[in-house]
């Protein structure tokens, strides 16, 4: 093989290397916002799911955990505020679990809903379990604490999974919810947060 196959074979392989970044650019920049518009409606569902009876759920501002950018949101019914729905993150036994919560104007929990996580297959996995999620209808800051055994007063931990339940419950929930109660109640700062 002499230089000038060397040559030809390196500008041959550099043409093909371009076109196939024209292309890849050429996708993304069509498929970007069709992403970005299914995410948005998504989030849309996601949304009038934790708050069906809400005529609206704005973006009130955005706020940071674990280093995970998170939004909230204040939900209207004819104009009146029923309640504010936060997005949060726990740091589970193998993920970080991105939770939504839903709460009243009192600040305690309506619903929540486990939105992605990679916790451990019947095990962590059960933090998506009606069963787990229901616990915290009606709970105020003070009772979002996982107990291990019987509790009505606050949640009962998954058996086997008490670190995705502590995850949801102790981290993700409760600096939720705190978040809120200081930005919103007692005007703490409304951009955003660090919470660790």
């Amino acid at each position: 093989m002499t230089g000038k196959d060397i040559l030809k074979i390196t500008i041959n392989l550099v043409i093909i290397y371009l076109i196939g970044g024209f292309i890849l650019a050429f996708v993304f920049a069509n498929a970007s916002p069709k992403i970005y518009r299914n995410n948005e409606e998504a989030e849309k569902k996601a949304l009038k799911l934790l708050m069906p009876e809400a005529d609206t759920n704005d973006k009130l501002g955005e706020w940071s955990i674990h280093d995970k950018h998170a939004k909230y949101f204040i939900s209207k019914k004819g104009g009146d505020t029923i309640g504010y729905i936060i997005q949060s993150f726990g740091k589970g036994y193998s993920s970080y679990i991105n939770t939504f919560i839903a709460v009243d104007k009192d600040f305690k929990v309506l619903k929540i809903n486990i939105l992605g996580h990679q916790e451990t297959p019947g095990l962590g996995d059960e933090i998506e379990a009606e069963s787990f999620k229901d616990q915290f209808k009606g709970k105020s800051l003070e009772h979002l604490k996982v107990i291990k055994g019987d509790t009505k007063e606050n949640i009962q931990a998954i058996s086997g999974a008490t670190i995705s339940s502590r995850a949801v419950t102790e981290d993700a929930v409760k600096n939720g919810v705190a978040f809120l109660i200081k930005t919103v109640r007692e005007g703490g700062n409304s951009d955003v947060q660090q919470q660790h």
